[in-house]
């Protein structure tokens, strides 16, 4: 009772504010409702008109769930690839595909393009002091800490005792037997609970045998994905006002947001309690695994080691599985590609090697292409130090956002020629003399998919590993065919990370080359 007073107290001044401004969110709505014109198509896309206090608000709020699309079809209509969206109250957000704002912002510029106050405290109540929440020295030592668990041993290692054994103890077999009942998989979801133990397992030391046959999913999962979903939502908020209120009184969204976080924290503070227990039982570290690293470096916070286990779950859990799930639905319309990997995969060996896998260079050339077109993070933010100067001449003021759009630049005709539309894993690759591929990198600022800068993804090689790990285990012995009817495309859609907007229902069937 005394907390709901305090509340109250706080959020006084905003009821009078919210009393200004109810009239003006009354028109922003009739509007939008007595609007009969169609949401916006590729054909017909333009820059949005803004208008006084509201911004641009209307033609976004009129893109439903197709927001990526429509800002990264107007990142491609604009000059240099770069356009500044009128927020509204006055305040601005620059969106662009142009890679020398991105290099700018990400590593010439890096020290005044931070996360942000903003940003963070948007953030916080899920993701907390986690290194993808965190700025300075916080991001600084988690950074540090992590980054001994991605070298070459422990690549080796997380290939050759973690994702093999989950795939031939778990994955392939649930995979077998949906082949033989003619069950349908969610796919989506079975790339997600592999991913999951993957991460829990190389990461924390912990076996969460998530991916199972079970067909109801965990309280975690149901938590985990309805706080990802409320807490991107308030990152797109263009009146914070809302959420901030409905938190202040505890009510709707934020309510359901607070109790699926809790759900979660306590998921991840009882891995941090068994891994703490675990340490002081043993006399020396035997475990090398990340949070064991986190725990003897002398941060012993718990609150703090539950932020960086909940951001590692984030990056180890959506990004991989997304990257997949939009593999699988291309190489279901590309054939020839499914082909050139399938042969790719039968000169390994059965059941190929760290060497074997890291060497698949098709099937690596093939990952790339579908990032490019489905990338795992298709928007990222920055907010100002400074006031600054992109290099294209575009202004940003202190305290903006600046968002390069990763899957608008996937679409550049002038970074990827005419033929971008098309799956095409040859434009990674340059044929040798000895007639074998070779694999020829993008520039990192023109494919920022896994970021690039200081802020480069540390998981980066490993996640490539598990991905090429996944497609030789699976499509060696089976092909993965969409129930979706035929001409039917799936949404591409994102909250921390993309998904396929309602899963990804499939058969799998066995492959008449398998032994």
């Amino acid at each position: 009772m005394i907390e709901i007073l305090q509340n109250m107290q706080l959020i006084a001044p905003l009821f009078l504010v919210l009393s200004l401004i109810l009239p003006l969110i009354f028109f922003f709505y009739s509007s939008l409702f007595n609007n009969k014109d169609p949401a916006p198509t590729k054909q017909t896309v333009t820059i949005p008109k803004s208008y006084p206090l509201i911004g641009s608000y209307l033609a976004l709020k009129r893109t439903g769930n197709r927001r990526i699309q429509w800002l990264s079809d107007i990142v491609q209509i604009s000059p240099a690839n770069t356009f500044t969206f009128q927020r509204p109250l006055g305040h601005i957000q620059v969106f662009t595909g142009n890679p020398a704002n991105v290099e700018h912002i990400l590593k010439t510029r890096f020290s005044n393009y931070q996360k942000g106050y903003s940003v963070i405290s948007t953030l916080s109540d899920f993701l907390g002091a986690g290194i993808f929440n965190a700025d300075g020295n916080t991001w600084k030592f988690q950074r540090q800490v992590a980054s001994h668990e991605f070298n070459t041993k422990s690549l080796r290692k997380f290939v050759e005792q973690v994702v093999d054994a989950e795939l031939s103890h778990h994955l392939i077999p649930i995979i077998a037997a949906a082949a033989q009942q003619d069950q349908t998989l969610d796919f989506q979801d079975i790339l997600q609970r592999f991913a999951f133990d993957n991460i829990c397992k190389i990461a924390f030391g912990f076996e969460a045998n998530y991916l199972t046959p079970a067909v109801e999913r965990s309280k975690f999962a149901v938590a985990y994905e309805e706080a990802s979903e409320i807490i991107s939502k308030r990152l797109r908020e263009l009146f914070p006002l809302v959420w901030k209120v409905k938190r202040a009184l505890n009510i709707g969204s934020e309510k359901r947001l607070r109790m699926a976080a809790r759900e979660v924290h306590e998921f991840a503070k009882n891995i941090v309690r068994e891994k703490t227990r675990e340490l002081k039982e043993k006399e020396s570290l035997e475990s090398a695994d990340m949070l064991s690293r986190f725990l003897s470096s002398g941060h012993s916070d718990e609150d703090f080691v539950t932020d960086i286990v909940i951001s590692f779950i984030l990056a180890g859990k959506d990004t991989t599985s997304a990257a997949l799930t939009w593999f699988f639905w291309l190489l279901s319309k590309n054939p020839r590609v499914e082909k050139e990997i399938v042969n790719e995969i039968l000169d390994k060996s059965e059941a190929p090697v760290y060497d074997e896998v890291k060497h698949m260079v098709y099937t690596h050339a093939a990952l790339c292409e579908s990032m490019r077109l489905y990338p795992p993070v298709p928007m990222d933010s920055k907010e100002a130090v400074e006031d600054d100067v992109l290099p294209d001449g575009t202004a940003v003021k202190k305290g903006s956002l600046v968002t390069y759009h990763v899957y608008a630049m996937g679409r550049l005709e002038s970074i990827w020629g005419e033929d971008w539309a098309e799956f095409k894993p040859e434009r990674w690759l340059e044929k040798l003399e000895s007639g074998k591929w070779k694999f020829v990198p993008k520039d990192s600022f023109t494919y920022p998919v896994f970021q690039a800068g200081p802020r480069m993804c540390l998981g980066k090689d490993m996640a490539f590993m598990q991905m090429q790990s996944v497609v030789a285990g699976i499509l060696r012995r089976f092909a993965v065919v969409p129930t979706v009817a035929e001409g039917v495309e799936p949404n591409f859609i994102s909250f921390l990370s993309s998904q396929m907007e309602g899963g990804f229902p499939v058969k799998i069937v066995e492959r008449e080359t398998s032994n």
